[in-house]
């Protein structure tokens, strides 16, 4: 009963990471604390100043220490897939990092996003069904067509890595760069993803993704308007993208 209780912490920090990271992006906070990883020497001052970097850093430490906790305390697959999560996450968070600098290419964001959402998805299971779920099942449902769930979320993470936190992806109804390719790319994947879900009859699921697909059409607007600071879209977006993993993760148990 302790251990449900905590699987259901590990992902509720791990969601609040992931809107933290949509707050870093919407208020370009990305490179707040350089290419430093995984910490600064006053990341919990930095962190008291209301940096949501700091704070998405720390909250991902506390994930962490769950995901190990649970490693030594339950060995199992499932347990084993959430460390393992946690740990490509953190590495690929300080990629992107390197992204945002114009280092590393934009697909290095779009993995860090999947692993993220992967890590979320492992403990919300644990919490409804217990560390005998076949996590296996939804990581397939998430990719083998026509989902495209896990293909969306890449090529989101590939709209981001491209945008670098200060250019506009500008008039995609003429596309002429990586960006507007890519968001169109993302664009028809959601819209794929939609009606998947409308022959499926996963009602909750489709009403959520079609609401994020208009929050959506937020964030390209508002990044349009503020490329460096495209705003709360962003976060908004993160959150309705947990709540359409959330629903598909309850009718899959």
């Amino acid at each position: 009963m302790l251990l449900s209780q905590i699987s259901l912490i590990g992902a509720i920090f791990a969601g609040i990471t992931i809107v933290l990271g949509g707050i870093v992006e919407g208020y370009g906070y990305g490179l707040s604390l350089g290419t430093n990883w995984p910490y600064t020497r006053d990341i919990l001052q930095t962190a008291a100043k209301k940096d949501p970097e700091a704070i998405h850093r720390i909250s991902a430490t506390i994930v962490g220490l769950i995901s190990l906790a649970f490693l030594i305390l339950r060995f199992s697959i499932i347990t084993l897939a959430g460390f393992l999560g946690v740990v490509a996450t953190a590495l690929l968070g300080m990629a992107t990092l390197y992204v945002l600098a114009g280092k590393l290419p934009s697909y290095f964001q779009g993995l860090h996003d999947i692993a993220a959402y992967s890590v979320f998805a492992v403990y919300l299971v644990i919490f409804l069904k217990g560390f005998n779920f076949n996590i296996i099942s939804f990581f397939l449902y998430a990719v083998l067509p026509p989902h495209f769930l896990y293909f969306v979320i890449f090529m989101g993470g590939v709209v981001t890595g491209l945008r670098k936190m200060k250019f506009q992806i500008g008039n995609v109804t003429r596309p002429k760069n990586k960006i507007q390719y890519a968001w169109l790319i993302h664009g028809a994947l959601a819209a794929i993803f939609i009606i998947a879900l409308a022959i499926e009859r996963l009602y909750l699921a489709l009403g959520l993704t079609i609401i994020e697909a208009i929050v959506g059409l937020w964030v390209y607007d508002s990044s349009n308007r503020n490329a460096s600071k495209p705003g709360i879209s962003v976060g908004l977006h993160q959150l309705f993208s947990l709540l359409v993993v959330t629903a598909l993760i309850i009718a899959s148990v």
